[in-house]
């Protein structure tokens, strides 16, 4: 059996989409990579390979072998229970043969071990239960301080460039304005009129600050390809040693500025290199921003938790609660893992994972779920799922994993800048030629001047950003309004939906169904609450849901239930039983026809009444005479009429589907403003139904519980599951909509063609630069300074475009 593995490789060294694209290309010719997808904005490699022929350190080597690096992480830990230097052998050997981990060392002496790995591969619960089933004992050493965030290490690193590079190019840029024949009244210092001043001013700007474009040019044309950084180089280098040239030469003339000087560029490049890094400065925080719905999820999580160990209270890091610890939760903490109450009564505000105000009774035996508020009772809690197994961690994964992945219509953008920069360079030398030599024969300073301004605004990095940062924003804000794209090609392909299939149970409907009417036979001998102890009796043996309504609702009037003797159940029919020596017979028309119970004919106006209401109604005969009728009903949640409102008005089919009667299900329909109804229909039957629209030429979704719907929603062009972010199914469904309401439906949408219509600006706004800006700039219009501010520009308000996603307002938010 085949099997692959996922990773995600956090890749540092990156300039632009051309570097993505390259390092994609490289880890895709791997053997054993199935599938690479490396994504500029996020700085991540994501991997889908076989273990049995490549491993995550071939990775990232082929990765350092284009010229880039990978982030590494490392954790200490203090072990318990070591007794030899066997042990510490044992527990090294063990820590090494984890997928993911890169080394692993353990000291004796000092009773730690020391672990390098990919955070993509392995988590640092997964070291702590290895260690655990070792025999030993692994707990997380605490740093007197917290590691510097490398975002922020990035904006400050690009901060103090800036700041270099701003003081050092200002007087270059007051020599240049001096130059204008409208600023002649500015007065300039003949200093900073010195070549020799402005060469020293120019050089700390073109190699220190400038140096990383030097450096990434010449690690991707060591590869065969170029990128924005090639552009960068060549162009600044070309006006920079040029300067350099005509310096000299003035110097051997004599050096003399009466007569004007000679033709510099100092300026030219300085700024071209200020203007660049201001961008990526931007960019820099710009790109910080669009994981915060990361951050902010991340935030709901508890620090801390109390646990009960050898008989003590401790508090511990959240990080150190293990699998089956007793963890107790105070009124007004957060519920710091996944699991299940083991003593106390209280009530629990889920609403950061169902969306549902109203908290939810918890006592002995219910679950409960991390970052959830526990209100006004004391839990003890047995933790079931902790780590990256708890229902938030598993949410933060689906979100991460969204972020990180690409929609198609990114494909094309990163195919248009792999091939944009060597059209651009033989378009800059094309240029060069035809004003040298064509033009204005033998001025070789203005032909440099057009193929440098040629060379900088072409930096496709706006294109490379484009798409990426629109997929974050967009997935981020869906994530804040309970809703979980899988990935980013269902983000694009959530827009097109023209028909919604939606499922009736738990999905229109609440999907717990209620006792409502009781109607007891005029010539029985049983009084209501005597009739009902039998119908309870006869039901309680059933595991059908609505069964156990009946009984939920018969106890619940206060009604003793007698045990019955004997049960069977019929498909498809109903149930017979005895009860205190009397036989029972509950279910549907059929079956009385079947059992011969000739007098229930007279109740089948008053059942055809309650069906036409909605409500599923059920016969009863006790010793072959009718006796009565109950009717239960799913009733509808209050939000879905206005949801199904909506989505006509977004110009959406709206469909229901159901294996309920026909009846039933149109009452139903009514209640809601659905026209289009499928009933009686089978499991099965549903994947069939979405193969129908789709051959109308429909882009079909399919709503529904995400399990037993699992056919029709892996066969919709979108499945969305309805759920409550516990039992979300990753698996069936393209995207999970937390908060149990339909008008989550329109809210995904919405979301999907608000993101759509940013990628496409975003890639009109950042091809518009390039293929307007490449001719003026090719027909002398375009000075480089102006082309490096442009350039600069596109790149920043591409991300500011797509930040306005992180802003945007829904009907149900």
């Amino acid at each position: 059996m085949k099997t692959s593995k996922q990773t995600t490789l956090q890749v540092t060294g990156m300039t632009c989409a051309a570097c993505a694209n390259r390092i994609e290309k490289g880890l895709n010719k791997l053997e054993g990579v199935s599938a690479a997808n490396v994504n500029f904005a996020l700085e991540q490699a994501s991997v889908t390979y076989d273990p049995g022929k490549v491993d995550v350190q071939r990775l990232e080597e082929s990765i350092r072998k284009l010229g880039y690096d990978t982030v590494k992480e490392s954790v200490d830990f203090q072990l318990e229970g070591m007794t030899c230097a066997a042990c510490a052998a044992r527990i090294e050997k063990g820590l090494n043969k984890l997928p993911g981990v890169q080394h692993a060392t353990v000291n004796f002496a000092m009773e730690t071990a020391h672990v390098a790995y990919a955070p993509g591969e392995v988590a640092v619960s997964d070291m702590q239960q290895k260690v655990e089933k070792l025999g030993y004992k692994a707990v997380l050493k605490q740093e007197s301080g917290e590691p510097a965030d490398r975002r922020a290490q990035e904006i400050r690193k690009h901060k103090l460039k800036l700041l270099i590079s701003t003081i050092l190019s200002l007087p270059l840029l007051w020599t240049m304005v001096s130059h204008f024949s409208f600023t002649s009244w500015i007065y300039t210092p003949e200093i900073l009129m010195n070549p020799w001043v402005q060469m020293v001013l120019a050089a700390p700007v073109q190699f220190y600050v400038g140096w990383p474009f030097y450096s990434g040019a010449y690690k991707a044309l060591r590869n065969g390809s170029a990128n924005m950084d090639v552009l960068v180089a060549l162009g600044t280098s070309a006006a920079y040693f040029f300067s350099v040239y005509q310096t000299i030469l003035w110097a051997s003339e004599g050096g003399s500025l009466h007569h004007g000087g000679p033709a510099l560029y100092f300026e030219t490049s300085a700024v071209l290199i200020t203007l660049v890094i201001l961008g990526k400065f931007f960019e820099a925080l710009a790109k910080g921003r669009t994981s915060e719905a990361i951050k902010s999820l991340m935030g709901l999580q508890a620090k801390t938790a109390r646990v009960e160990r050898d008989g003590q209270e401790l508090t511990i890091p959240v990080e150190d609660v293990l699998a089956g610890d007793i963890v107790l939760v105070r009124p007004g903490d957060k519920v710091p893992v996944d699991g299940v109450v083991a003593d106390g009564l209280s009530s629990v505000d889920e609403s950061m994972l169902t969306g549902e105000s109203l908290p939810v009774e918890k006592q002995a035996g219910d679950a409960v779920y991390g970052a959830t508020m526990n209100k006004n009772g004391s839990l003890k809690i047995r933790a079931t799922k902790v780590g990256k197994d708890t229902a938030l961690a598993q949410i933060i994964k689906v979100v991460e994993e969204a972020q990180g992945s690409k929609a198609p219509i990114q494909r094309v953008a990163d195919a248009i800048s792999g091939i944009f920069v060597p059209i651009v360079v033989a378009v800059a030398i094309v240029s060069f030629l035809v004003w040298y030599f064509l033009i204005i024969p033998g001025d070789f300073p203005n032909a440099l001047e057009i193929a440098i301004s040629i060379l900088v605004i072409a930096c496709p990095c706006a294109l490379g950003l484009a798409t990426p940062t629109s997929i974050m924003a967009g997935s981020g804000r869906a994530a804040e309004l309970g809703i979980l794209f899988k990935g980013g090609e269902h983000l694009e392909q959530t827009h097109k939906i023209d028909a919604i299939i939606l499922d009736k149970t738990g999905t229109v409907t609440k999907g717990k169904p209620e006792l409502t009417d009781v109607v007891t036979d005029e010539d029985t001998d049983e009084d209501t609450d005597a009739f009902l102890a039998i119908v309870g009796s006869a039901e309680k043996n059933s595991e059908h849901p609505l069964a156990e309504a009946i009984v939920a609702g018969i106890e619940g009037r206060g009604i003793a239930i007698p045990a019955s003797e004997a049960f069977e159940a019929i498909p498809g029919y109903g149930i017979k039983a005895v009860v205190q020596g009397r036989s029972v017979v509950i279910g549907t028309r059929r079956l009385m026809e079947r059992e011969g119970i000739a007098d229930a004919e007279s109740a089948y106006n008053a059942m055809t009444e309650l069906e036409m209401a909605g409500k599923t109604a059920m016969l009863a005969a006790v010793d072959g005479k009718y006796a009565g009728m109950v009717a239960v009903a799913d009733t509808v949640k209050e939000t879905s009429a206005a949801a199904v409102k909506r989505l006509k008005a977004m110009g959406i089919q709206v469909i229901m589907i159901t294996g309920d009667n026909e009846r039933t299900a149109q009452a139903i329909a009514a209640q809601v403003g659905i026209e289009h109804v499928l009933a009686e229909v089978l499991p099965e039957g549903k994947a069939a139904e979405v193969k129908k629209l789709q051959e109308q030429g429909k882009h079909v979704a399919m709503v529904g519980d995400g399990i037993n719907d699992a056919p029709a929603l892996a066969t919709a062009n979108v499945g969305m599951a309805i759920g409550t972010g516990t039992d979300v199914a990753m698996e069936a469904a393209d995207v999970t909509l937390m908060r149990g309401e339909l008008s989550s439906i329109p809210d995904a949408i919405y979301m999907s063609r608000k993101t759509m219509s940013n990628i496409r600006q975003n890639l009109f706004w950042a091809l518009g630069y390039n293929t307007l800006g490449i001719p003026v700039a090719a027909i002398g219009l375009l000075a480089p300074w102006v082309a490096g501010a442009a350039m600069a520009l596109s790149s920043v308000s591409v991300v500011l475009n797509a930040l306005r996603l992180q802003r945007v307002k829904v009907k149900s938010s």
